[in-house]
């Protein structure tokens, strides 16, 4: 059973996952207007990966016998002055989640709540990635600068990644 302290700061997270999730569909609104269809795929296969962070924290919590508590989901950012501006705001945004996961496992180990440890420990993998990922792409954001080259490129490289779910609703997955 979770403690008090370990639910609520869980159910926190849960709905952090979802604000990320709603972040990244928001980025993604903000490149397809700019026929960046790269970028915003990229986006759009963060946004559902995050959802599915989300349900991770949904399911543990009842696995648990918690209760779920969602809360309203801040209306995230829509508008970048650039490309580089927005992969700046998303690599601080995922610096942001690795210190949120960071501070869940020092309160599972101060609770010696070594199941939540474990659980977090998926979590605290997956962080190494996403900061590593978003921070390759705004390295090279930085050294393309205002070549639009370069940028058409790079948006051609992030298209490679696509939403699972999108594919299987257009029945390209099965």
């Amino acid at each position: 059973m979770l403690s008090e302290r370990m639910l609520k700061a869980l159910n926190e997270q849960l709905n952090k996952e979802l604000f990320s999730a709603y972040f990244y569909l928001g980025i993604a609104a903000y490149f397809k207007e700019r026929n960046l269809d790269g970028f915003a795929t990229w986006m759009e296969a963060q946004a559902e990966e995050e959802l599915g962070h989300a349900m991770k924290f949904y399911d543990y919590i009842f696995d648990r016998n918690g209760r779920v508590e969602l809360e309203r989901i801040e209306k995230p950012k829509q508008t970048f002055e650039s490309p580089l501006k927005a992969f700046e705001a998303v690599y601080l945004h995922e610096v942001g989640v690795t210190q949120s996961i960071f501070k869940l496992v020092a309160l599972a180990r101060e609770e010696n709540d070594y199941a939540t440890e474990q659980f977090l420990q998926w979590f605290v993998e997956e962080q190494v990635e996403e900061e590593a990922s978003t921070k390759a792409i705004l390295d090279k954001l930085k050294i393309i600068g205002d070549h639009p080259q370069g940028l058409f490129m790079l948006d051609r490289e992030l298209k490679a990644r696509t939403p699972k779910l999108r594919t299987l609703l257009q029945g390209g997955g099965q």
